[in-house]
């Protein structure tokens, strides 16, 4: 088929790097692996931080001028066989595909759709609608966890629902042998506000309860919070901290390679596609049991799973297994082989393959 591939909160070409952006080009390249041609139909952004009247009449603006340019462009030179839309929900919903899947007769789908009614508030439950609306119109909505799976089968019954775990291309990782020092630690995440502060703040504090243990912990990553990041780790010793800024995926292999234990609290984590790549490099995890994260890290197998919230609780872990190594490296093993193999990109492209080939032959 020709699918015409749509992310209205972030295009698969936007310069910031994040799990989102990764996971749409992961998703063209799988769809392409599976015989399809692949072409992204617009850059127009969708995501709203705030709802406000003004933001939403000039967002419906842009997309009508986008279906106008899609309409003209697929009348000269054919229109696609469909249209992908991936994470569609309440702050970028897909204003631009349903209409046109309807005026062309195009099968509609989407990928990692959320929907959640404690959102129906104000102008954002026009934009829920707007989702509601998609999700019951597509020949298949792929979810990327059961959470999400759950949330639209309530909010939208007789959905057409279809599972597809999260999954990486675990190349990079695998082919490095694991040479992990002891007491390594690393993490790898952006510095901006929301989730993401929340679980570095987490991780301070449950590193400051470590003392007499000896680790140290690697951090990539950069962002706009940055300089604040830094002071929640301003009262260890400047040898316990190596900062290294964000680096390009080799690089972060390379690192990963080299450490014991990736430690990340995972504050209201989708799934987290750095968890994945960290135990295709051979590292157990410890995080929290929240959200998203179980979806991608399987306590007691690949790593450690403490409840949310609990600092004392996630400290202990991390001091669990940097104290029983026997039991850290049983763990390491296991990872390895869930995220090189059953979350692998292979398995995962063939896995789309038959998604889409059972739905959208059921939905003619």
């Amino acid at each position: 088929m020709k699918i015409a591939f749509y992310c209205p909160l972030k295009s698969p070409n936007h310069p910031v790097p994040s799990g989102d952006r990764l996971m749409a080009r992961l998703l063209m390249t799988a769809l392409e692996r599976a015989g399809h041609e692949v072409a992204i139909a617009s850059e127009l952004r969708s995501f709203l931080p705030d709802a406000s009247a003004s933001a939403v009449t000039a967002l419906s603006a842009a997309a009508e001028a986008e279906r106008a340019r899609l309409s003209a462009q697929w009348r000269e030179a054919g229109p696609p066989n469909a249209w992908f839309c991936y994470h569609p929900y309440y702050k970028a919903p897909d204003f631009i595909g349903p209409s046109l899947a309807r005026d062309f007769g195009l099968d509609y789908v989407t990928a990692e759709a959320s929907y959640s009614a404690r959102r129906n508030i104000g102008l954002w439950s026009e934009m829920q609608q707007a989702v509601r609306d998609a999700v019951e119109q597509a020949s298949v909505n792929i979810c990327l966890t059961q959470r999400d799976l759950d949330g639209l089968a309530s909010a939208v019954p007789g959905a057409h629902l279809a599972l597809l775990p999260p999954f990486v291309d675990p190349a990079l990782f695998v082919e490095k042998r694991p040479m992990p020092e002891p007491g390594r630690l690393i993490t790898v995440a952006m510095m901006r506000s929301g989730d993401k502060m929340d679980s570095y703040v987490m991780l301070a504090d449950a590193l400051s309860r470590l003392m007499h243990l000896p680790w140290q912990l690697s951090v990539v990553g950069g962002g706009p919070r940055a300089t604040e990041v830094r002071s929640l780790f301003s009262g260890f010793d400047e040898d316990r901290i190596i900062w290294h800024g964000e680096k390009p995926a080799a690089d972060i292999a390379k690192l990963l390679s080299r450490s014991a234990l990736y430690v990340w609290p995972g504050c209201g984590e989708a799934y987290g596609l750095a968890y994945l790549e960290a135990q295709a490099a051979g590292l157990p995890v410890v995080a929290q049991r929240i959200a998203g994260v179980p979806e991608v890290v399987v306590h007691g197998r690949t790593g450690l799973l403490t409840p949310p919230a609990d600092v004392d609780a996630y400290a202990r872990a991390i001091e669990r297994l940097l104290t029983h190594d026997e039991e850290r490296a049983a763990l390491a093993a296991a990872a390895r082989t869930f995220a090189g193999e059953e979350r692998s990109f292979d398995r995962a492209a063939a896995q789309l393959g038959t998604i889409l080939n059972e739905y959208l032959e059921r939905a003619r």
